[in-house]
């Protein structure tokens, strides 16, 4: 491994908790990094996420492309920064795992529009569909 890589995999992870703001995506892509298991496109992916990181821009990329709706690197779905399910992987990228989360958005929005706050119980343990 370059010391040039190991320096950035420390800036980018003293950037985001540790890693705890990445996308698991880009937390892998880190970790492959500072184990020398990159492709030369892997390591043009990892620059860019230095770059991004360093400029103050990385933002977590919405999970199945679902606006307001990531994931952390333990599985757990938030929807606007609150938890509302856990996956585990890899089924929580399979073509299943998406249309589950379209409900959740669907979900969400709906207890949006009624002035309750999303969250894994009123999401999922207490949702009653038609009410």
């Amino acid at each position: 491994m370059e010391e040039d890589t190991c320096d950035k995999a420390i800036e980018i992870l003293q950037a985001t908790s540790d890693g705890d703001k990445l996308a698991p995506v880009d937390l892998s892509l880190v970790e492959s990094a500072v184990n020398g298991f990159l492709t030369s496109e892997g390591i043009e992916a990892f620059n860019k996420l230095h770059k991004t990181v360093a400029a103050g821009e990385y933002k977590q990329p919405w999970f199945h492309g679902i606006e307001n709706m990531t994931i952390d690197h333990v599985g757990y779905v938030y929807w606007k920064g609150a938890i509302i399910e856990h996956y585990e992987e890899p089924w929580a990228y399979s073509k299943e795992a998406k249309e589950n989360a379209q409900e959740l958005k669907r979900r969400c929005e709906i207890l949006e529009r009624k002035g309750i706050p999303p969250n894994i119980t009123t999401v999922i343990w207490n949702w009653v569909e038609g009410e």
